[in-house]
Formats: structure tokens, C-alpha cells, sequence
């Protein structure tokens, strides 16, 4: 049937014919590099388990593996199917020219991920702001990062475009609460409040890295004396604490019955001319 309709044409059927221990050796080919590649590139994971900046490391060299996989199975296929082997390095040799040409963004996007990981200028979980995108490194690859921001959104930036990028997780962070009492509260009174009371907020706010610690008065305000309370946290939590610091204080401003102070406005009016 086939060689009466589609084979006569085509030679679908004596291609198969002729042809089919070289279709099976080049399915085999394939197969096993697939799973080569997938056995190396989880033994990259495992072992990167050890080194803190170990996933970083690992995107890296899995992309690497995984273009290297595809490149040694097209030679060993196309070796199969009876291609020399001078032919096939002379075939590179032209490809390989034509991309240092053609593909220079390309060559400058490998670099600068090799320099990326090895110069070690953020890691994956890294906060980091490039460009005025601010988000958390997804993944660093042979190309390309992808970062994620804090509403989900990710932007994939070629590695050759990341410059001057802002690592906010090098170090610990800090989470500020400015907080005013009235004018006519007693300022020392109230700062020893806040210094018995902070190794009692450390405990409620577990979060807290370092600190926290009173700073003292902050700024003379219209209607407020600004008293500063500073700690420190890793970036990611930087927010959140700042929130508990803010709620920490109000309440213990109003179980000692200090005042936080509304803006007020004060109108003086001229007496009338007699």
C-alpha cells in the first residue's frame, strides 16, 4: 500500500527499508544523550546543595550541559548517517566563524554570565534592581536572568545588559520606625520607656536580625518630636518588620498613656482696631 501511493513518490518505504538500522541508531543516539544531559544536570544540583551560592552555580552549568548535549548529538547523528568527521569540524569551523560575526550579542551575553557567577555580583534568590526593575534572581543562565518583582511579574534581561545592577541582599537591610509624641510629653521619661521596652519587641518580632535600637530624636516636626527606631533584617523582610516596629510602639505608647500627636494648626487673630 504504501510503496503503490506515498512510497512512489517519495520512497518513503524503501528509505525505512534501506535505511533502518541508521534511523535506530540515530533514535538511540538521542535517547541517550537526553538522558545523559538529565543524569548530569541533577548531579550538578545535588552536589551545588552544599555551596550557599550552589543554585547559581547550578543554572549556569545545567544551561551550559544542555547546549553542549544538543551540539554532541547533531555530530553523532549526522556521524551516523555517514558524515566525515573532517567534514563535520570543518562544518563548525564555518559555523563557528559566522557566529563571531553574526551573533556577537550572543558571544557578550555567555561572557557576562560566565562573569555574573564567577565575579559573584548577585545569586539566585538575590534582590536586586537593574535598569529601575527592582525583583528577586529566578534564574541566571549561559543568556539570559530572569527577575521577579514583588507583584509576579518577571522581566528576562540578556546578561550582556545587566550594568551598575543594585544587590540589596549583599548585606542586612534596615527597617526604620519614625514614631512622634507630643510636645508636651516628657522626653526622658519616654525614652527610658523605649529602652526598657526594646528587648521585649526583639522577642515579639522575631524577624529582627540585629537591633532593635533606639536612635534617638529624629526631628523637630510642626506638631511632634520624631523619635527614630532602628533595626536590621534580611531584605525580603524588611517591610514586614518595619510594619511590626510601627505597630510595636503604638501599642506601647498607649499602655504608658504617651500621646501621638495629630497635626494641628495654630490661627491667631488680630484683635479689631478700636
Amino acid at each position: 500500500m504504501v510503496d503503490s501511493s506515498i512510497g512512489r513518490f517519495f520512497n518513503v518505504a524503501d528509505f525505512f527499508a534501506n535505511n533502518y538500522v541508521t534511523l535506530l541508531e540515530s533514535v538511540a543516539i538521542v535517547f541517550f544523550v537526553w538522558v545523559l544531559e538529565k543524569a548530569l544536570t541533577t548531579l550538578v544540583r545535588l552536589l551545588s546543595r552544599k555551596n550557599p551560592r550552589g543554585a547559581t552555580v547550578a543554572d549556569l552549568l545545567a544551561s551550559v550541559i544542555k547546549y553542549t548535549s544538543a551540539l554532541v548529538a547533531v555530530f553523532m547523528v549526522l556521524g551516523a548517517w555517514g558524515v566525515s568527521t573532517g567534514t563535520l569540524l570543518a562544518g563548525a569551523g564555518i559555523l563557528g566563524l559566522a557566529i563571531s560575526f553574526g551573533a556577537q550579542s550572543l558571544i557578550e551575553d555567555i561572557i557576562s554570565g560566565f562573569f555574573i557567577i564567577f565575579e559573584k555580583q548577585f545569586a539566585v534568590g538575590d534582590i536586586i534592581e537593574v535598569g529601575g526593575f527592582r525583583g528577586t534572581v529566578n534564574s541566571i543562565g549561559i543568556r539570559t536572568t530572569q527577575i521577579e518583582d514583588y507583584n509576579g511579574d518577571v522581566k528576562i534581561v540578556n546578561n550582556s545588559d545587566i550594568r551598575g545592577a543594585l544587590n540589596t541582599s549583599a548585606n542586612l537591610s534596615p527597617a526604620i520606625c519614625d514614631i512622634g509624641i507630643a510636645y508636651g510629653e516628657k522626653l526622658e521619661n519616654v525614652e527610658k520607656i523605649i529602652r526598657e521596652a526594646l528587648p521585649q519587641i526583639r522577642e515579639r518580632v522575631p524577624a529582627i536580625v540585629e537591633g532593635p535600637f533606639y536612635y534617638g530624636v529624629q526631628s523637630l516636626a510642626d506638631s511632634a518630636v520624631v523619635l527614630r527606631i532602628y533595626a536590621k533584617t534580611h531584605e525580603m523582610k524588611k517591610y514586614q518588620v518595619a510594619r511590626d516596629l510601627n505597630r510595636a510602639m503604638k501599642l506601647l505608647f498607649d499602655e504608658h498613656g504617651i500621646g501621638v500627636p495629630f497635626p494641628q494648626v495654630v490661627v491667631h487673630q488680630g484683635k479689631p482696631d478700636e
